[in-house]
């Protein structure tokens, strides 16, 4: 079972560092610290960007510090380290940074440098009680869960009656076979934040280890009314009450039979529900029909399909919402000294219409008249991409970036293609066209580089 803790509840003290930069630029920080308090992440990283680009000469490590908070929350844990780097290259006993990187490491499942941050914020300042929880979470991770405790408690001695850190301790222990333990943490988690599902259903697993199904089934009952969209939640709600032997719903409520039908309807692969649901068929008496679930459960388990997260060829919608940002900003110009123009727009009329091979020679043109035409060579590469020829399409890329560095969807099909040829550095590709202002990049990278 998996525990989201927040990212350092302490992450906007360095809100309160004197800012030595001047007007213009202190309104940039200002502003993206702000957006980082309300959680408009997106807009509070450019901001960020924009006063790291102004003060290159005398860079500020508090905004590479909350750039790479911003990136965090966007889930670029790959950039957001990068920006820590800096930050602890400019200030190297900035302990929050490292409690931060370490944590990037761990959404990275990179535990033994994760403790490694966490043991450098720890030495640095003794008494933060995140670092012993964050350090806690990765010891938990590498299955070393007496370290993990004796952590926990040391958080809960600086930070008393934290439910993320109850929460977590009560996992540590249940993983050892303390379930007596663990559910004694979780009572008082959920006593602080009832409403948290996964310390409900982290509580329901307890029970259900010392057999106490019905309390598990009230746990996983109580979470499915505040989610009820959990497949997983719906198996488990199924297990218990075949346990308890109530195989079909009685007077409006539901039995084991329809809780595993609604797993199965959110999640039609879910090879356990399947097995469930056959286990109760045919405790029902419908051989055959439990036969055919048994059937397809065996047939899931052995299906090794690997999906494509991304194909090269993005989808059209997408595809044309980058075209017409790029025509948006294109004015039209004199024709007899615009040719180039004329058959790059031809080109993306071809496109449009279904033919992307016939495109490539209008883009060639276009390039042949005006060799440094950046969205000529981005256009023709998203032409090459849509027939395959992904190599190439990285090439044109590259082209439009060396001619505009500042190019965000260049980076951003770029790194969509480097996915498709599984090529991890497409992360950093779609992490830079997010900071480039590029924000669709954050729904890939949250899906596909963590």
């Amino acid at each position: 079972m998996k525990f989201k803790v927040g990212f350092l509840a302490f992450a906007l003290l360095a809100f309160q560092f004197p800012l030595l930069a001047q007007t213009a630029e202190i309104n940039h920080l200002e502003i993206g610290l702000n957006q980082n308090k309300t959680g408009n992440y997106a807009d509070a990283l450019r901001n960020f960007s924009l006063e790291i680009e102004k003060n290159a000469a005398n860079p500020n490590p508090i905004a590479f510090y909350n750039r790479g908070f911003a990136k965090y929350n966007l889930k670029d844990f790959q950039g957001a380290i990068l920006d820590f780097n800096k930050a602890l290259e400019l200030k190297p006993n900035y302990f929050e940074a490292f409690i931060a990187r370490g944590q990037s490491f761990s959404k990275q499942d990179n535990h033994p440098l994760a403790i490694q941050d966490y043991n450098e914020a720890i030495r640095l300042n003794p008494l933060e009680g995140t670092a012993y929880l964050s350090r806690g979470i990765s010891k938990n991770k590498l299955e070393n869960y007496r370290g993990a405790i004796t952590d926990f408690n040391k958080s809960l001695e600086l930070l008393p009656d934290y439910a993320p850190t109850l929460a977590v301790r009560a996992d540590s222990k249940s993983k050892l076979g303390e379930y007596a333990g663990s559910i004694e943490d979780y009572n008082k988690a959920i006593e602080i934040t009832p409403k948290r599902t996964n310390y409900l259903s982290g509580r329901a697993f307890a029970k259900m280890k010392i057999a106490d199904f019905k309390g598990a089934l009230a746990d996983f009952t109580e979470v499915l009314k505040l989610s009820p969209e959990k497949s997983e939640e719906w198996y488990y709600s199924g297990l218990c009450k075949a346990q308890l032997e109530n195989y079909r719903g009685e007077n409006g409520e539901k039995g084991a039979l329809e809780d595993f039908n609604k797993a199965l309807e959110l999640d039609p692969e879910n090879i356990e529900a399947m097995y469930g649901r056959g286990f109760v068929k045919a405790k029902l008496g419908d051989q055959r029909a439990a036969m055919e679930d048994y059937t397809k459960a065996i047939e899931f388990g052995n299906n090794e399909n690997a999906k494509i997260l991304y194909t090269a060829k993005l989808g059209k919608i997408q595809l044309d919402e980058i075209r017409n940002g790029l025509v948006d900003r294109t004015k039209m110009t004199d024709m007899s000294s615009g040719r180039a123009e004329v058959f790059f727009h031809r080109g993306l009329a071809k496109v449009k219409s279904g033919d992307p091979k016939s495109a490539i020679d209008d883009y060639n043109r276009a390039i042949s008249f005006h060799p440094t035409y950046a969205d000529a060579y981005f256009q023709r590469g998203i032409a090459k991409s849509s027939l395959g020829d992904q190599r190439n399409a990285i090439q044109d890329c590259n082209n439009a970036i060396e001619l505009n560095d500042k190019f965000a969807e260049a980076y951003f099909i770029r790194g969509i293609i480097k996915l498709a040829l599984n090529d991890s550095t497409g992360c950093l590709d779609l992490s830079k066209a997010g900071e480039l202002g590029y924000a669709g990049a954050y729904n890939v990278i949250r899906d596909y580089c963590n």
